[in-house]
């Protein structure tokens, strides 16, 4: 028994404090001397930590390399920034993780100040290469002065996130802080998912100013700007409905509302511009593509949160509580049957020509009113069964 007691004290005693995870795709020329780093502040402060080296396919001699060096190599198969870190990191063991390029571009001796950060409760610590500094020849400028404070800017906007470098690639977080995220991208947008599921799930956060070097790689770099930057875009818009279906959505339906009611009466003069039945279809056109818009937020929303992509909303929670099958069938059928009425009374009118010619601009009134209601009454009905069965899941 006494035995058992000191081998678990031994485990835990052995335990790494942190584990510094590195992506490595053939970085044979700077991995090793990112090692020696780490290992190095580690020795200086008295940190129990560990290296994990995930490698995602090099051909190399770096996970040759890495292993000399006392690392622990863990090799990846599926190719992918993120499917690197989260195998590196499902094999970690410490209580804390600092992720950093292998490269040699940032500054691992930086590990402590994460640290502290970390032991002092803050969950994500991100760095801030704009703040620290960025060396000569360390950014393209197209990144430096395009790609980057745009994406950064987008995601600010759309999740009011404290983080003003999305892509930094040196960062820590806690372990359970990681679990609670969920991150599931495989590609560059790791990085971006990681800033914007710590800001949703209301991680507490921080930055830290952090230098960039030039790297030390020989070859091409394994960023794709166009097309990596467009899958960060991709991700941030996937993420928030609200920018890309609710408020385009909502902005066309008013518009379209308010443009539609104007004209239904007659024809109207804004100087010496004439607007009749064609600007009113396109109106008509605003309409029903701006409900669409809205209709897709919500069921984007709610398909995120029972995937677990996305946190709870309260909001919506209490949204369902009042916005029942029923009243979404009630609501829809009175649409229905409102346009039935008007394209009713449409054949009311040309029964009185004898079924002849009509005016065709009064018609098209008619048929675009009617067109507008039995539509949006149909789509409400649909839509309240397939939110009625998204709810199913949701419970």
């Amino acid at each position: 028994m006494l035995n058992m007691v000191e081998s678990a004290e031994s485990n835990e005693l052995n335990t790494p404090e942190v584990s510094v995870v590195m992506p490595c795709l053939n970085e044979e020329n700077s991995v090793g001397g990112c090692i020696e780093q780490i290992l190095r502040t580690f020795q200086e402060h008295e940190i129990l930590g560990e290296v994990i080296v995930a490698d995602n396919g090099s051909t190399d001699k770096s996970a040759a390399i890495a292993r000399s060096l006392g690392a622990r190599v863990v090799l990846v198969e599926e190719r992918g920034y993120g499917s690197a870190l989260m195998g590196g990191i499902s094999a970690a063991r410490g209580k804390y993780v600092i992720m950093g390029d292998a490269d040699g571009s940032y500054d691992f001796t930086q590990i402590p100040i994460f640290l502290e950060k970390l032991r002092s409760g803050y969950e994500v610590v991100v760095g801030n290469r704009f703040a620290g500094g960025i060396q000569p020849g360390a950014m393209p400028p197209l990144h430096r002065y395009f790609g980057n404070p745009v994406l950064t800017g987008i995601g600010r906007l759309f999740f009011k996130t404290p983080f003003r470098d999305f892509h930094c690639g040196l960062r820590g977080f806690t372990r359970n802080a990681y679990e609670r995220m969920g991150l599931r991208t495989t590609g560059m947008e790791f990085a971006s998912e990681m800033v914007v599921k710590a800001s949703l799930f209301n991680l507490r956060g921080c930055e830290l100013p952090t230098t960039l070097s030039p790297d030390r790689r020989r070859g091409k770099s394994h960023i794709r700007s166009w097309h990596d930057g467009w899958r960060h875009l991709r991700f941030l818009l996937l993420y928030s409905p609200r920018w890309l279906f609710l408020y385009p959505g909502l902005g066309l339906l008013l518009a379209g509302l308010a443009i539609a009611s104007w004209l239904l009466p007659g024809p109207r003069k804004v100087g010496h511009i004439f607007l009749d039945v064609h600007t009113l279809l396109y109106a008509v056109a605003a309409i029903l593509t701006g409900f669409q818009a809205v209709v897709f937020a919500v069921f984007t929303k709610i398909f995120g949160i029972t995937e677990g992509l996305l946190p709870e909303d309260p909001r919506l929670s209490k949204a369902f509580r009042f916005v029942t099958l029923e009243k979404g069938l009630f609501v829809g059928a009175a649409l229905f049957f409102a346009g039935v009425g008007v394209a009713c009374y449409s054949l009311l009118l040309w029964n009185r020509t004898g079924f002849g010619p009509m005016d065709p601009v009064v018609l098209v009134r008619l048929v675009a009113a009617a067109m507008v209601t039995t539509t949006m009454g149909v789509e409400i009905i649909f839509s309240s069964f397939f939110l009625s069965f998204l709810g199913l899941a949701r419970k």
